[in-house]
């Protein structure tokens, strides 16, 4: 009894210590997110303020001025946020069409060349989007279609399909062939097997590819800002450059506008986070 008990407290102990470490290790992590909010509310004295202030002052000034009218250094906000959202929902749903169907053409269709093009897609998702924003702009400047929506839906399309394609190509592998056999037996169709049978065991999955890509095109910053130029295309963290000038940075104004860039992700997050996490331990667990 002595050494079941001592086995217990010594799980408690260990347990205890594993969720202390966790919590640690995340509070270092919300830091510079903590950081952002508190001086989105922060007077700009306190926030240039050396040693730093912390009791700082309660001040809805930033908000007030990023919202305010042109004259008074307003910022095209609902412009910023519309352009963010259509790009990042149509570049995401169409990312998720395309890789969902090339995902499951990898892992259950044999064709020549298979092992090639994949290796080919992930090398192509390896290349950083600085390395491209050059070359993008010229041949978009020659086509037509800089400063528009649909430029940078096709360029976050081009970079999303790879990693779509190689997540749910992982999803569907995990799904036993004999399903869909079952189904085409009892009457369906091959595209029938596959919406009835197959996707409803791996919407979690496919649910996660899309979480991931859009937080990418939502968070995208680099080629946005080569590939943008007027209030009618910019994106959110392009338009965090509104509060830059030549020799000083609104802090504030900044912080402010990251913390509306960041709620809809955040609550985006919080509403699928069920099948984020399903999604990500997806075949995880043999049954």
């Amino acid at each position: 009894m002595d050494r079941n008990k001592t086995h217990r407290n010594r799980r408690r102990v260990l347990k205890g210590l594993h969720f202390f470490g966790l919590f640690l290790v995340m509070s270092i992590i919300c830091i510079p997110g903590l950081w952002i909010i508190l001086n989105s509310f922060r007077p700009t004295v306190e926030i240039m303020a050396k040693p730093p202030v912390w009791r700082p002052s309660f001040t809805l000034e930033h908000y007030r001025a990023m919202f305010g009218g042109a004259g008074q250094g307003g910022v095209p906000v609902f412009s910023y946020l519309w352009n963010s959202i259509v790009i990042s929902v149509t570049s995401t749903l169409i990312a998720v069409l395309i890789g969902m169907s090339g995902g499951y053409a990898f892992a259950r269709y044999r064709f020549k060349g298979k092992s090639g093009y994949f290796v080919g897609l992930m090398l192509f998702r390896a290349v950083p989007g600085v390395a491209l924003s050059l070359p993008l702009f010229i041949v978009f400047a020659k086509v037509g279609i800089i400063d528009t929506h649909f430029g940078l839906i096709l360029v976050y399309v081009a970079m999303n399909v790879p990693f779509t394609i190689w997540l749910t190509d992982g999803f569907f592998r995990q799904i036993p062939k004999e399903l869909h056999e079952a189904a085409e037996i009892d009457g369906c169709t091959r595209w029938q097997a596959f919406w009835k049978v197959e996707f409803p065991v791996a919407r979690s999955g496919v649910a996660s590819a899309a979480i991931f890509a859009f937080l990418t095109s939502w968070n995208e910053f680099a080629l946005a800002s080569q590939l943008t130029r007027s209030v009618d295309s910019k994106t959110m963290p392009v338009g965090l450059l509104d509060f830059t000038a030549e020799f000083t940075i609104n802090w504030g104004g900044m912080c402010a506008l990251a913390v509306l860039m960041i709620l809809p992700a955040l609550i985006l997050t919080f509403i699928v986070q069920k099948h984020l996490i399903a999604g990500l331990t997806f075949g995880g667990v043999k049954g």
